[in-house]
């Protein structure tokens, strides 16, 4: 019998595994989770052949290396990388065959933060309430992977895309993230909502799959004391005490009492996903749809 699976053998910064993630269980104190940049996960899970369910890796900053212990179809995608199989050059947004026993390295990413790796099959790990994504904040889902750790791989569904190459979007030089207000702006001073959606912040290095920190003008409270907690979504910008806002990511709290000063548009999530720290972010207001 075949024996499906991968060898990690070297885990990067932080690799995890991720799925669409675990909507539905907010009221359990459990976030969605799931890849950061869903797109490009998505894409990559074409490319390699799955379903739109199938588990993948994300990779943080510095890649990861895996070795498949049966013949294997991948991709990679996301952050832009160095990509080789048993050494030798391979390409980076297309299928690319991995014979068993090869070691497929996939490299420190030249821009942007999260790569993905997909491979036919999927990573078939033991889903949790319908999710094989890894959970940094509640620690649902498989660990993050380590050196020696064994995934099981699931059974291919069908063949991989014949293409060369796919476009992906380029990480951002700037981030713009798009906000509707509230539904806390109240709780800010005037002068505290127009910096918020006139000054220019930067991504802090302390950003994380929980949530996108940001450096730059503190926002001036008007109101002082603090929420009793209250049910907190994605997206959602909560600003702390020491006022620089905070960008909740797919791993976030479900409840919190800090305010919300506004809202992200969902579409413009994935691109915080691969913000680098220190590149400039600006909160845009639009109206409600």
């Amino acid at each position: 019998m075949t024996d499906r699976a991968l060898v990690v053998v070297r885990a990067g910064a932080l690799t995890t595994v991720q799925d669409r993630g675990r909507p539905g269980y907010a009221h359990l104190g459990v976030p969605r989770s799931g890849a950061l940049d869903a797109p490009a996960a998505a894409l990559v899970n074409r490319l390699a052949g799955n379903g739109p369910d199938a588990a993948v890796l994300e990779t943080t900053l510095d890649g990861c290396a895996v070795r498949p212990r049966s013949a294997v179809v991948v991709a990679v995608g996301g952050a832009p990388c160095p990509v080789a199989v048993g050494g030798r050059p391979a390409p980076w947004g297309a299928p690319v065959a991995v014979p068993a026993g090869e070691l497929l390295e996939v490299g420190s990413a030249r821009s942007g933060v999260r790569s993905y790796v997909a491979v036919s099959g999927g990573i078939a790990v033991e889903p949790v309430l319908g999710s094989r994504a890894t959970d940094l904040l509640s620690g649902l889902g498989p660990a993050p992977l380590a050196a020696g750790t064994v995934l099981p791989l699931g059974t291919p569904v069908g063949p991989h895309a014949r293409v060369d190459v796919v476009p992906q979007p380029s990480p951002p030089a700037e981030l713009v993230l798009r906000v509707t207000l509230g539904p806390r702006a109240d709780w800010f001073t005037p002068a505290a909502v127009r910096a918020f959606t006139s000054r220019a912040y930067r991504v802090s290095s302390a950003s994380n799959r929980i949530g996108l920190r940001t450096e730059g003008p503190a926002l001036e409270r008007a109101l002082p004391g603090e929420l009793a907690s209250e049910g907190m979504v994605l997206g959602a910008v909560q600003v702390p005490p020491d006022g620089r806002p905070v960008v909740f990511l797919a791993d976030h709290p479900t409840t919190g009492g800090y305010p919300v000063i506004a809202v992200v548009r969902a579409a413009d999530l994935p691109a915080a996903a691969q913000a680098v720290p220190g590149i400039p972010v600006r909160f845009v207001a639009v109206r409600r749809r």
